[in-house]
Formats: C-alpha cells, sequence, structure tokens
C-alpha cells in the first residue's frame, strides 16, 4: 500500500467516530411519556394543552412527536358543518405516537374516549335539534373509530 493511500485510509478511520457520533439521534427527553399522556386524556385541560403545542410545535422538537394527520381519513373532516378536523388530528396524534413505541393497544380505548369528548364538545357549541344532529354524527365517528382502528 503506498503512503499516500496509507495515509488516506488513517485520516477516514480517524474521521469515523466523530461521523457516527454526528448520525446519532439526539436524546429523547425522559418526560416524553408523561407529556404524550398528558396531551391524550380526554379533557379539556388536555385538548387545550394540546393544542397549544401544536401551535409552538418547535419547542417540542426533541421529543420527536409525530404531527403528521389525515384529519378524519375518508370521512368529513366538517361533517353537515360540525367542526370536527382539529378532533380528528388529536385523535391521529394519538394513535400515531403510541403506535411507534409499540404501546398502542393498550392506549386505544383511550385515545378513542378522548376523540369522543373532543366531539362531544364541538357539539356543546350547538342547541335543539342542531345539538342532537350533531350528537348523532359524532357517537357514529366515535363507533367507528372503535370499530376499525
Amino acid at each position: 500500500m503506498s503512503a499516500l493511500v496509507s495515509g488516506a485510509v488513517a485520516a477516514v478511520l480517524a474521521f469515523a467516530p466523530t461521523a457516527a457520533a454526528a448520525r446519532q439521534a439526539p436524546q429523547v427527553p425522559e418526560d416524553k411519556p408523561q407529556v404524550l399522556s398528558g396531551w391524550t386524556q380526554p379533557g379539556t385541560a388536555s385538548q387545550e394543552a394540546w393544542a397549544a403545542a401544536r401551535g409552538n410545535r418547535g419547542e417540542w422538537e426533541p421529543y420527536g412527536f409525530d404531527w403528521t394527520t389525515d384529519y378524519c381519513t375518508t370521512s368529513p373532516d366538517n361533517p353537515f358543518g360540525f367542526p370536527f378536523r382539529t378532533a380528528c388530528a388529536r385523535h391521529d396524534f394519538g394513535y400515531r405516537n403510541y403506535k411507534a413505541p409499540g404501546e398502542f393497544q393498550a392506549a386505544k380505548p383511550r385515545l378513542d374516549e378522548m376523540f369522543h369528548s373532543d366531539l362531544k364538545r364541538v357539539c356543546a357549541r350547538y342547541s335543539g335539534a342542531r345539538k342532537a344532529s350533531c350528537d348523532g354524527t359524532a357517537w357514529t365517528y366515535y363507533q367507528a373509530v372503535r370499530a376499525f382502528e
């Protein structure tokens, strides 16, 4: 082996640990499970905390949360004019972030209840026949996610 090739190999080997270290994923904060749980509860405070975090995702980047959503999938996001889109986004957030670590089956009943609670909060804005229609639509969406995911 020539001295030039030998020197080049030595230089590459000397750089290799630094390159490997640079490729390592950043350390995920230890409280990620608690934060995720806090944002995926049926209550209003949980919904508001998630919405605030969603509006400021950069602050939560070290946690590696999956914020992607297809909203209400193949169902209308705003059926009969009822704005269910955000409830669907939070439901997707819960599903995606519990599937990643393999904890989905244990969390699914709570996530579906969270979804139904979010939908019922949307319906609480209405009264009379409009509220009854919204509640019925919310119930249908809830039953669909319970049955199909």
